[in-house]
């Protein structure tokens, strides 16, 4: 037998103390709104929103969704009322409505956005600018379908709580679930193109936004002055949907289905045409 000395104990020597570290890499930040952007943590500086914070599993999604579905259909279901109050007998007011609705939709969203169900959410509202936000690089592609099905859903329950609350009139016209229509003379080419033109203008406004903590901050009050101006000016010729969710509901209870793929496309158009034209002039940097 072979008797083998005990090892030498190690004794620490004096020197700075070192803490052990987590070893591999720390997991990636995932924004889950428009004023989430890449770059060092901005939280003290951001405008109205969630916290930028890595949501993992499918229950922080979940909630999100819900919050968008909620919110839209609470758009909708206010949009729907909105329409059956303002468009009465008096055919002279009809030339102000285009304008009043705007001003009243723009608020909500404004409203809606800096509410704790937006701060949770993002509160897009609006499928064509989750779809933005994903080309911006500053929304989960994967969870672009969620959002938008959220949103649909969220249309069309809110449409329907309208016909609940305020009866047959909001189908009947001129309220038709306050669904959306152009000026005859405007074609299937011309109305897409105003859709897709409304919302790439939109998305170039996002990317600029989003460009700075100062930016994120007016977000909210931006993007309801812009809807009210889309609303207002393109309202009386092209529709001024510029929103898949805010036309789906309505044109589906109202049956007025025969142009709902313009008003869709339109859009999805604009919301990949934005952050192209943004990244070619320069306004947002490719996502990494």
């Amino acid at each position: 037998m072979t008797l083998t000395p005990a090892p030498e104990p190690v004794v620490p020597r004096p020197g700075p103390e070192i803490r052990p570290t987590a070893v591999g890499p720390r997991p990636p930040e995932s924004p889950h709104r428009p004023d989430a952007g890449p770059g060092p943590d901005t939280r003290r500086d951001a405008g109205p929103g969630p916290d930028t914070r890595r949501d993992a599993g499918p229950g922080p999604l979940l909630r999100r969704a819900v919050c968008e579905a909620a919110l839209t259909g609470l758009l909708l279901f206010l949009i729907v009322t909105a329409v059956r109050w303002l468009v009465g007998p008096d055919p002279g007011a009809a030339a102000a409505r285009p304008a009043v609705l705007g001003a009243v939709v723009g608020t909500l969203l404004a409203l809606f956005m800096m509410s704790p169900p937006g701060r949770c959410s993002g509160g897009h509202l609006n499928p064509a600018v989750t779809l933005a936000l994903w080309r911006l690089g500053v929304f989960p592609g994967r969870e672009v379908v969620p959002y938008a099905v959220a949103q649909s859903a969220g249309s069309v329950f809110g449409v329907w709580c309208a016909a609940l609350v305020w009866g047959p009139v909001t189908g009947r016209p001129p309220v038709r679930h306050a669904s959306v229509r152009a000026d005859p003379a405007w074609g299937d080419a011309a109305v897409l193109a105003a859709e897709a033109g409304a919302l790439a203008g939109s998305t170039l406004m996002l990317a600029v936004l989003l460009a700075s903590p100062g930016g994120r901050r007016v977000l909210p009050y931006a993007v309801g002055l812009t809807t009210a101006l889309v609303i207002g000016v393109l309202g009386p010729l092209s529709g001024g949907s510029a929103n898949p969710a805010r036309q789906f509901g309505p044109a589906l209870l109202a049956g007025d289905t025969g142009r709902l793929w313009v008003y869709v496309l339109g859009p999805a158009v604009g919301a990949l045409l934005g952050p192209w034209l943004a990244r070619r002039t320069g306004l947002r940097r490719p996502a990494r």
